[in-house]
């Protein structure tokens, strides 16, 4: 299979200009914009036509992007779900902490899961989205903020008073991993400090603000290693790679024989518990709206679910170099090899024999390697998308990803060739 660089560079681009959540949905809506997508409003009465190209965000960080199908919505519904946030930190309201010579660092939440060592001695900047008032209560302005930047740093205490830090070092998320913003000249300055810098910012008033949810994020662009450029490093792969991938399949694919779908939620890395994660019956209302576009009732939605198919795509674990024991025995997904199909006797993940054989099929006709993932049986794995849509919803589907290293961490590692393997995998699910 030839790679398509193009590919790379979109995705790179993509992961650059996605710091956080907010960043990435506003990359997608711009994305469809450029490629003839409709923008709807979920508050709207719906106007459908068949063959359409159509999306709406749910609370600016989650997306739903669809092309209806030309005939009848019986036919069912393809669809590819993936996620938008990733775990990092969170600056706290009233953050700011002024310490000995005048040094204010920030009180920050921990969001997810994410590996904390990595998040030490980088430069670190700040994005998300700040809401300002209006004259509406109910509808105050969001406005999305990405300092450009690094204007953070979360210091390591020296070896030289932790002589055993390189034997394991546990880690306070409340006291070890605040991040340093400034030295102020005048203590003064540290009251409303966040608050005036983002006014400075985004060009309004300080006391116009209201509110604000404004991650960290690391500033070190995404780049490729390996002697022959065959690896991708960069913060957020999990779970950019695969929403990139979907809606990357979805603009290049051209069946309308079922509505096509790009499913990205919110939160998947808290337990998706929000109105815009995947607990939420947002898919699930977006499947009857289209249903009822077609003049369809219940029944004709029901039938259009059991036709239907979902790809519930977020990235797996690759046997690690080093890790080699960590890995199920019989199962080694490696980096570069193509998408992972990830299983659970328990039904962590929604892949059965049926699910799993359709996927590789697919993989079969677009000349695409396949792998699964089994986790190895003395450690738990974790759920995914997929188990929780089908709780409301009754799809056949399979969970699956590109195989990566270090999850979590605040730069992460896939293989250049899983980019094009997967995207391939997706277009030939949406045209089969």
């Amino acid at each position: 299979m030839t790679m398509n660089s193009q590919h790379l560079n979109d995705l790179m681009s993509f992961l650059d200009n996605s710091p956080c959540n907010f960043f990435a949905v506003k990359t997608i809506s711009r994305i469809l914009d450029e490629n003839g997508f409709t923008r709807l409003d979920p508050r709207d009465k719906w106007n459908l036509k068949k063959e359409g190209k159509y999306y709406f965000t749910k609370n600016d960080s989650a997306l739903f992007a669809f092309v209806t199908a030309a005939e009848t919505v019986e036919n069912g519904f393809k669809i590819i779900s993936a996620h938008s946030d990733s775990p990092g930190f969170r600056i706290k309201p009233n953050a700011e902490m002024l310490t000995d010579g005048n040094i204010l660092k920030l009180n920050t939440e921990v969001y997810g899961g994410p590996i904390l060592y990595t998040w030490f001695d980088r430069p670190l900047s700040i994005a998300g989205r700040v809401i300002v008032k209006t004259d509406d209560p109910l509808r105050p302005e969001t406005r999305l903020l990405k300092i450009d930047r690094p204007v953070l740093t979360i210091p390591h205490l020296a070896i030289h008073f932790n002589r055993a830090v390189n034997d394991g070092n546990p880690l306070s998320k409340q006291k070890d991993m605040l991040p340093v913003i400034a030295k102020l000249n005048d203590i003064a300055e540290k009251d409303n400090f966040i608050l005036n810098l983002i006014a400075g910012e985004l060009h309004v008033n300080a006391s116009d603000i209201l509110d604000f949810d404004l991650s960290l994020y690391d500033t070190t662009p995404a780049c490729t290693v390996g002697v022959n450029n065959e690896f991708l490093t960069s913060g957020r792969i999990d779970d950019l790679e695969m929403a990139h991938a979907a809606v990357t399949a979805l603009l290049e694919s051209e069946s309308t024989h079922m509505t096509r779908i790009a499913a990205i939620f919110d939160n998947e890395e808290t337990g998706s518990g929000t109105k815009q994660g995947a607990c939420s019956p947002v898919l699930m209302n977006l499947l009857m709206r289209i249903n009822e576009s077609y003049g369809g009732n219940f029944e004709s939605y029901v039938r259009a679910v059991n036709s239907s198919f979902m790809i519930s795509a977020d990235n797996a674990h690759g046997v690690h170099p080093n890790y080699v024991e960590k890995q199920d025995p019989t199962n080694h997904p490696v980096l570069g090899q193509g998408p992972v199909i990830k299983i659970n006797a328990n039904c962590k993940y929604m892949t059965d024999a049926d699910s799993a054989a359709v996927f590789k099929a697919i993989c079969q006709r677009a000349g695409v390697p396949c792998q699964t993932f089994v986790n190895h049986s003395d450690v738990a794995g974790g759920s995914t998308l997929g188990n929780i849509l089908t709780s409301q919803i009754d799809l056949r589907g399979v969970d699956m990803g590109a195989a990566q290293w270090a999850m979590h961490s605040v730069r992460e590692t896939a293989a250049v060739a899983d980019i094009d393997y997967t995207i391939a995998a997706f277009r030939e699910f949406f045209n089969c």
